[in-house]
């Protein structure tokens, strides 16, 4: 087994835990914090298996701006989002239901096809400077709105404000 094939599965791991934390836990924002390492995870996945531009966009666009929109939204909607109240996850059913779908597609697949067609490189530099590049400073006032917008609702779900 080469030192990719065992990082490969190392991620794949983690991403299966961070996964399944993210649906057992009971806390809504510890959910979306586990949703925001299995972004990080998949990214560092894209990155090994050679497509760097994926792994940037999954790291600025998944775990950075989803993650901060679904925790600025819910600090907005929820009083006390580190409460009880806000309790989620799942129950005996639906786990057991998934672990059955899950061993009727492991049983299913069975072994993948080959592709005949060789893949397609491209330069990610390129790309990037011809997405971002006249952009640039516009992405920068946009997360800068975005951080002062999560600011905001930090201040306006804080205990004690009144």
């Amino acid at each position: 087994m080469s030192l990719e094939e065992l990082a490969f599965l190392a991620l794949a791991v983690v991403a299966l835990a961070t996964a399944v934390a993210a649906l057992l836990v009971r806390e809504l924002v510890h959910t979306i914090l586990w949703v925001s390492v299995f972004f990080v995870d998949l990214s560092a996945i894209y990155f090994l298996l050679e497509a760097p531009f994926l792994g940037v966009l999954q790291l600025g666009v998944y775990a950075g701006a989803v993650t901060i929109l679904l925790l600025f939204g819910i600090m907005v909607t929820r009083k006390r989002i580190f409460s009880r109240d806000a309790a989620t996850g799942l129950g005996p059913i639906p786990l057991a239901l998934a672990a059955v779908t899950f061993i009727f597609l492991i049983a299913s697949v069975g072994e993948f096809p080959n592709s005949p067609t060789p893949l397609q490189t491209y330069a990610p530099a390129l790309l990037s400077a011809q997405l971002f590049g006249p952009n640039g400073p516009w992405l920068l006032l946009l997360g800068l709105i975005m951080l002062s917008g999560v600011a905001g609702a930090i201040y306006l779900v804080r205990e004690g404000r009144e």
